[in-house]
């Protein structure tokens, strides 16, 4: 397993040198739309794209694959060119699909933060499914039906080892994407800058709500100070462009 640590010098422009290669980086919004209890929901991977390499940005539910390669191929760009996966943290919604892509797409490396590492490969439970049983535990037995499902899903999720494990300030991606540690949604969630573009990826460090960027789900924060904290961490970065998972793209005005 690979370890990046913290280096200093980050790339200011969207085209770049690498050896004689001229490079290029670019970021689309993926629009994945699904229905769940009579309701429709629609979230936000990122796509970042350098020359015709693919990183896709977290990999939604369980069976979501093929809508995002789908996605994908609308935007006319190639799902073969895939290279990396940076998974922002462990939920459902973020790792759901992450082994259905590793088992098609077996030569795609796996990012993550340390922290969240261990969860994603199954190493150690994770604190979401402690955190989820725990609340069944406290829940009316009206309730419980709908706590049950939520900690059975978590339970069937599917693991995958991570690669590259990945600390607050790494720069990945020949060196254009920078690892912003933003804990607070969970202990080891990271969001991504982009300099060359002034762009950040948020993961769930942040929802857009409106034209404003807010603490996403606070109720299930593992902790809401650390997560009001990393909200202004991110916002303090002055992004044009603000890729939220839930809620979409926040562009300055």
């Amino acid at each position: 397993m690979f370890k990046i640590y913290n280096v200093l010098n980050v790339y200011k422009y969207t085209s770049f040198y690498k050896g004689e290669i001229f490079m290029t980086i670019k970021v689309e919004q993926l629009n994945i739309n699904f229905d769940y209890e009579g309701e429709n929901y629609e979230i936000h991977p990122t796509l970042i794209i350098q020359d015709e390499e693919l990183i896709l940005v977290d990999t939604g539910c369980p069976g979501f694959m093929e809508k995002i390669e789908l996605e994908i191929k609308r935007l006319n760009y190639n799902i073969e060119n895939l290279k990396n996966i940076i998974i922002t943290h462990y939920d459902d919604d973020h790792i759901g699909a992450l082994k259905a892509f590793k088992d098609k797409y077996p030569n795609t490396q796996i990012i993550s933060s340390f922290v969240e590492g261990k969860y994603i490969g199954g190493h150690s439970k994770s604190e979401r499914l402690i955190q989820a049983e725990d609340l069944l535990n406290k829940m009316s037995d009206d309730e419980k039906p709908y706590g049950e499902e939520f900690v059975n899903m978590l339970q069937e999720l599917e693991h995958v080892d991570v690669d590259v494990e990945v600390t607050n300030g790494a720069l990945i991606l020949n060196n254009e994407v920078e690892v912003i540690a933003t804990p607070g949604h969970t202990s080891g969630h990271i969001s991504l800058y982009i300099q060359s573009v002034n762009s950040v990826i948020t993961g769930d460090a942040a929802v857009k709500e409106g034209e404003s960027l807010n603490v996403a789900n606070p109720e299930y924060s593992m902790s809401i100070e650390d997560a009001k904290n990393s909200l202004k961490k991110i916002k303090d970065l002055n992004a044009d462009k603000y890729y939220c998972f839930h809620g979409g793209l926040l562009e300055k005005s």
